[in-house]
């Protein structure tokens, strides 16, 4: 919906106006979202909004708005996202920006909304859908009931996700997004249980499914890159489908998570460290933002920054308790500081979540280089995870 303008200036309508332009078109870059035209939802500029009603006008399911106030060369921009047929608040944030430079701020304001709208919408999503009786479910409905099994990230639960997927697919064969989903559980499965190659198989065969049908998904792309990249082993093609991702959607979450981990494990420091960066920032609340701690604790640790890798390892495991990665990353970061206590507690841990935990096994299934797989079975080593 347009942004009410709290000021008789001008420029601070157009401003408001050019703002929710961008923002439309960059909710539209996401795949699986249905974004109402900018003319259509103008057609209520200046009135009030009573947002059930303007949902069932427009067959929207979910209703952005908010406002802008101007005071001096400071501006206060607050958004709000409502459930239509609920009228439940979903999201909502508020930014305190200088004017200094105008198109830099509508920018780094777009970004950060659509950024934080796909996470929230996601979560509406499968909750909305947990309450449909089972037989009404569709190959949509299947792949959100699934994506909380999937990003759990551990073999129990990923079994589940296979089985949704799978149904998903059963309905349409060429859903490139439930191909995505579907290769990542096969990678938690490949890697958390056991490297087995018909696992192994399963990933690489559904990443390059995703691709061949998601090309214009940034979301699918984001998931075949990842497993491509662990299980296969191709950097190259991984990063082409990353990039590919993010020109789609440069706030695409998914893309900027499990790229930073994908890109952590090649030993490509720097870019792990900016996507994940990028993600906690734009995604802070995102379930899946302990990956992106992961990513960024695995980049710590590759420039020897223990310290750093330590902290950014915590927040994953507070983020996921139950993922098992977080604590052997942990682990060792904890063992190249020299607190070898404490590391041997993460190492147990881990051992807890994943019993046949190897680092060596580990190293040499997601194809880590030598360079990162050293020092890494060093401190592993040391913490007791041989």
């Amino acid at each position: 919906m347009p942004f009410q303008s709290l000021s008789p200036d001008p420029e601070q309508e157009y401003f408001a106006d050019g703002m929710v332009e961008d923002i439309i078109t960059g909710l539209c870059r996401i795949r699986w979202l249905f974004v109402i035209a900018r003319n259509s939802s103008f057609t209520s500029k200046g009135q009030a909004v009573d947002v059930k009603r303007v949902g069932s006008e427009l067959g929207a399911r979910y209703v952005l708005g908010g406002s802008v106030r101007k005071a001096g060369k400071r501006v206060r921009i607050t958004t709000q996202l409502i459930e239509a047929e609920t009228g439940v608040h979903v999201w909502g944030e508020r930014y305190d920006r200088s004017l200094d430079d105008i198109f830099a701020l509508q920018d780094e304001i777009t970004l950060s909304t659509v950024g934080a709208i796909e996470p929230s919408l996601r979560a509406a999503e499968i909750e909305r859908v947990k309450r449909r009786r089972p037989e009404n479910l569709d190959a949509y409905d299947l792949v959100l009931r699934a994506l909380p099994f999937v990003s759990a990230g551990m073999p129990e639960k990923a079994r589940v996700g296979v089985r949704l997927l799978e149904r998903a697919l059963a309905f349409e064969p060429d859903y490139g997004l439930a191909h995505g989903y579907l290769a990542w559980c096969f990678e938690v499965l490949f890697v958390r249980d056991g490297f087995h190659p018909e696992t192994a198989a399963a990933g690489v065969r559904h990443a390059h499914a995703a691709i061949t049908h998601a090309r214009d998904d940034a979301t699918a792309l984001g998931l075949a890159g990842f497993v491509i990249a662990i299980v296969e082993h191709d950097r190259r093609t991984a990063i082409e489908a990353f990039e590919a991702a993010l020109k789609l959607s440069p706030s695409c979450s998914i893309a900027l998570i499990l790229g930073s981990i994908a890109m952590g494990w090649a030993y490509e420091a720097e870019r792990a460290l900016e996507w994940g960066e990028c993600a906690v920032r734009l995604s802070l609340f995102d379930p899946l933002i302990y990956a992106a701690h992961i990513g960024l604790a695995i980049g710590h640790f590759a420039k020897d920054r223990y310290e750093e890798a330590v902290n950014a390892a915590r927040r994953a495991v507070q983020s996921n308790p139950e993922f098992s990665v977080a604590h052997w990353v942990l682990a060792a970061s904890l063992a190249g500081l020299g607190r070898i206590a404490e590391a041997q507690l993460a190492a147990a841990q881990t051992l807890a979540l994943s019993p046949n935990f190897t680092i060596a096994a580990t190293c040499a299934g997601i194809g880590v280089p030598a360079a990162l797989a050293a020092p890494l079975t060093k401190a592993c080593s040391a913490a007791g995870l041989l």
